[in-house]
């Protein structure tokens, strides 16, 4: 098949016009197009009064040799790539020891997938809970301020991703296609099927909760283990002949030791005491850059109209969505993150006596507000410290104070745009109602971020306002503290996929610095989940 990219039809096309796109643009007769699919589908919305669709189909075309020599000199033209996923090996028989997914996130649950299904029978221990008594402790937190430091946003099955616009796509290099294998495994288990053909896929938090578990339930068919509210407190070392540390297996808090030698640490950005006893033990660990900053809510009315024009509101197009960047005079960058359109912002908190913030979509996008992280670039120079774990210090430091801000009671610090860039605190909300719970106390956001960061964010403001009207409006609303937009360590490993020093041990996903996001998490622990099959494999063979 030929896979044919950058074919723009109107947005309200007539459902003949694409087959006839794709006869027009290969220069032949309709009786020879044989067969075609939708690969992606997005909108160029750069015109709002003649936006576009934007399509990548493959064809079934006569004589596919003969067009692409004709068409030799398209950069949209080429053979379709095989996106099928191969697996990279198979369980020897002489296995002794299980492998250990420590996580169940997106990460740690394609890492234990990949390993099910090539016959490992893993073991995936998390510190949280199911999905579903998750979600009704998250809720505790929303309804009542009540955290369950174990069982929140960020711990339990599924990750952070469970609770955030569930975004499917990412700016990672994917040569093998692994992305795809990650949407198909979605889709088998319950995704809606467009997710392979959009070229912006997202799901919601409540379709995410039954794909979570439909995935446990294949993993634990194949073989597979789960042990959930079991949390990781430290990890054996031994030395081994040559000279090289290597895992031998990981202390639980219920006080029993598990015998492993390949373990894949996938836990997250925020598992901040599993950090602290991988550094004690001498695991290298060495800080990272990471941003920092606020939420800010507009409805998502001006969004639409901003982005859209007179086409807002169009049922093909749905809630609009923006990336904005600024370099700003004092060398900083400011820039939108994890945006949500229709959605809400959410309390992210894990550690009792601090407040973070996040944001959530479901499926359908219908809330009143957009939000987006409103962030500023740091890095290991700004920390307090030159420690590897000082990030997370300076990530305590603004959520305690955050909590402070608020009233003490998980209530987050807010602030109108207007007074934010008059410098002077807010009294009352505006129009826009921000949408966080368990609720916003109006105060001065400048209390509880770096001046750097004010200064950036003031600056970015109006610019921002330049390009999507409105964005600066006065009535808009910031929320705090967003704290934990990307890991602030970085758990290097080698080529093999394991940590420089610790034989054995196997960093994987975001909490390890190499991943952002469901997908590009799905994909790392696919190459991990590989990487510890081989290990296995190798290990097995006499030498």
């Amino acid at each position: 098949m030929l896979r044919i990219s950058e074919l723009k039809l109107p947005l309200d096309h007539a459902p003949d016009a694409l087959p006839a796109a794709i006869v027009a643009r290969l220069g032949v007769r309709p009786e020879d197009l044989k067969d075609w699919s939708i690969w992606k589908r997005a909108h160029d919305a750069r015109r709002k009064a003649a936006i576009l669709k934007v399509y990548i189909v493959d064809v079934d075309v006569a004589d596919e040799a003969a067009v692409l020599q004709r068409l030799a000199g398209d950069p949209h033209l080429r053979p379709t790539p095989d996106t099928s996923y191969k697996p990279a090996a198979r369980a020897p028989t002489t296995q002794r020891l299980r492998p250990v997914v420590v996580g169940a996130g997106p990460c740690g649950l394609f890492a234990g997938l990949i390993l099910a299904e090539a016959g490992f029978n893993p073991i995936i221990l998390d510190r949280g809970k199911v999905v579903r008594e998750r979600t009704k402790d998250t809720w505790g937190l929303w309804r009542r301020g009540e955290l369950n430091p174990e069982s929140n946003v960020q711990f339990g099955e599924g990750g952070a991703g469970t609770f955030s616009d569930g975004k499917l796509y990412s700016q990672i290099k994917d040569p093998r296609h692994l992305g795809r294998k990650v949407l198909t495994e979605f889709v088998q288990a319950g995704a809606p099927p467009e997710i392979l053909t959009e070229a912006h896929p997202h799901i919601g938090t409540f379709r995410l909760v039954t794909m979570v578990e439909s995935l446990r339930a294949k993993i634990e068919a194949l073989g597979g283990e789960y042990r959930f509210q079991t949390r990781v407190t430290d990890v054996e070392l031994e030395r081994a002949p040559d000279g090289a540390q290597r895992l031998r297996g990981l202390h639980l808090h219920t006080g029993e030791f598990l015998e492993a030698d390949h373990v894949v640490f996938a836990v997250g950005h925020s598992s901040r005491d599993t950090f602290q006893a991988l550094y004690d033990r001498g695991v290298h660990v060495e800080a990272k850059p990471f941003s920092i900053g606020f939420r800010i809510e507009h409805p998502q009315s001006w969004i639409d109209k901003a982005l859209f024009g007179p086409c807002a509101g169009h049922p093909d197009l749905g809630a609009a969505a923006y990336s904005l960047s600024h370099h700003c005079a004092n060398g900083r960058t400011v820039y939108s993150f994890c945006m949500c359109p229709g959605g809400t912002v959410v309390a992210a908190a894990s550690e009792p006596g601090r407040v973070v913030t996040n944001g959530m979509s479901q499926y359908s996008r219908n809330e009143r507000n957009a939000n987006s992280g409103f962030v500023v670039g740091i890095t290991p120079a700004d920390y307090p410290g030159d420690h590897p774990l000082a990030g997370i210090e300076l990530q305590r430091e603004l959520e305690s104070l955050a909590f402070t801000a608020g009233g003490g009671n998980y209530d987050a610090p807010g602030q109108l745009v207007g007074d934010f860039l008059a410098g002077r605190p807010s009294t009352a909300l505006g129009s826009v109602v921000p949408s966080y719970r368990p609720g916003v106390r109006p105060t001065d956001l400048a209390a509880v971020m770096p001046e750097y960061v004010i200064t950036a964010m003031r600056e970015a403001l109006p610019v921002f306002g330049r390009k999507i009207p409105r964005y600066d409006d006065p009535e808009a609303v910031l929320t705090g503290v967003e704290t934990r937009t990307s890991s602030p360590i970085r758990m290097t490993r080698g080529p093999d996929f394991q940590s420089l020093n610790v034989r054995g041990l196997f960093p994987a996903g975001e909490g390890a610095g190499y991943a952002g996001g469901i997908l590009s998490a799905g994909v790392d622990g696919i190459k991990v989940g590989e990487a510890v099959a081989r290990a296995i494999v190798d290990a097995a063979v006499p030498a």
